[in-house]
């Protein structure tokens, strides 16, 4: 009776060639790195999102600014209040001892509080980039591996002088697990990071649009 090969996920990876093993390694590393950065990100934009809708209804309570900006100006929590305080604090820092503005007084608040957007916004989208890259390099990655490991099949098909299925299947069946893992690290990549970028985005907006106006309460007391 002709034995039947034994074609399994372990198999396969057990018995392809040293390079094909380190780029499955290799894409099951990235397909990991990727989840992490997705869980993580999920996390960190839910908190973000919760801290800016606290704030919010904690700015708009009708409560004086000076007295919310003494209570969270020592430990700012969520980005909306690191970028309330940077306003505030460029805010009473203009005021002379006498009570009068520094000249050019509204123009360093709007800078202080762009400031404060970039740095949060570079934090909201640290990592994102490795989603990007993974999502366009692991599918040709996989490629390598499976136009590589076709190859050496070959070769043994040739030095075996057999062209039976049960004999070629195994060996391209290895070469094409290579592909196989490259599209799984590929496509939720690909995936999250539109979704994450997107959502990264609109926070962001949240911010910026925070920050036009609390600019427009501060220059209406500027003007008065």
């Amino acid at each position: 009776m002709e034995t039947v090969p034994d074609i399994t996920m372990w198999s396969m990876f057990a018995h392809a060639t040293i390079l094909v093993k380190l780029v499955m390694f290799a894409l099951i590393g990235a397909s990991i790195w990727c989840w992490a950065i997705i869980i993580d990100k999920t996390i960190q934009y839910r908190r973000a999102r919760a801290a800016a809708t606290q704030f919010d209804h904690a700015f708009w309570s009708g409560e004086p600014l000076d007295q919310l900006f003494d209570q969270i100006a020592g430990t700012p929590h969520g980005s909306a209040e690191v970028i309330f305080v940077a306003g505030m604090t460029e805010w009473r820092r203009s005021h002379r001892q006498d009570g009068d503005l520094i000249a050019g007084a509204q123009a360093r608040i709007d800078r202080s509080m762009d400031v404060a957007i970039a740095k949060e916004a570079g934090t909201l989208q640290k990592g994102l980039s490795v989603l990007a890259t993974t999502g366009s390099v692991a599918p040709y990655v996989g490629l390598f591996g499976t136009v590589f490991g076709i190859m050496n099949a070959f070769i043994e098909i040739a030095q075996a002088q057999n062209t039976n299925l049960a004999v070629v299947a195994p060996g391209i069946a290895e070469a094409l697990l290579a592909t196989g893992l490259g599209l799984m690290a590929a496509i939720p990549a690909v995936i999250f990071y539109n979704k994450l970028s997107a959502d990264a985005d609109r926070i962001v907006a949240g911010w910026e649009a925070f920050a036009d106006e609390f600019s427009t309460i501060l220059s209406r007391q500027l003007d008065s």
